[in-house]
């Protein structure tokens, strides 16, 4: 291999946005594939740079890791993959892109009222809250559409 297909951990960090412990979690996970240098620094072909923005294309959209996984599984391991390659396992994700459009759309079109926290702060709320019931729902904004929630993280 060519010694300019190959890249350092801080070069792929650079390039792909991802921070180095992000890029050990990736491994760790089997999502992408480092190798080591004599002196066991990690290296990682420069393919891996489209793997990465897979991974981040793919959360947007609001995949799992588990379907990343998946989905990364599909492609070749020995050669770099297609443009065919890549409309393939991306072809399922136009349904989750116009769920997310159309939470949008119903987000959208009921700011002017309300954001779905379950407040009881308004009068009259798109999302209403008779009871206050959201707070017996979920945390936050409880009738926000659920293509736009992601889970809380407590740190």
């Amino acid at each position: 291999m060519d010694r300019h297909d190959v890249l350092s951990v801080s070069e792929v960090a650079r390039r792909s946005g991802y921070a180095a412990s992000a890029l050990r979690f990736y491994e760790d996970q089997g999502l992408i594939e480092a190798g080591r240098s004599a002196g066991g620094r990690r290296s990682y072909e420069r393919s891996v740079l489209r793997r990465l923005a897979f991974i981040r294309a793919a959360s947007n959209v609001g995949l799992t890791l588990a379907e990343i996984r998946e989905e990364l599984a599909q492609l070749p391991s020995n050669r770099t993959p297609t443009k065919a390659d890549w409309q393939r396992i991306s072809r399922h994700w136009r349904g989750r892109l116009d769920e997310r459009i159309a939470a949008l759309e119903r987000l959208r079109d009921g700011l002017d009222s309300c954001i779905g926290c379950g407040c009881l702060s308004l009068q009259r709320c798109a999302f209403s809250n008779p009871a206050d019931i959201a707070g017996t729902v979920a945390a936050g904004a409880a009738y926000l559409p659920g293509e736009l929630r992601r889970p809380h993280r407590v740190r």
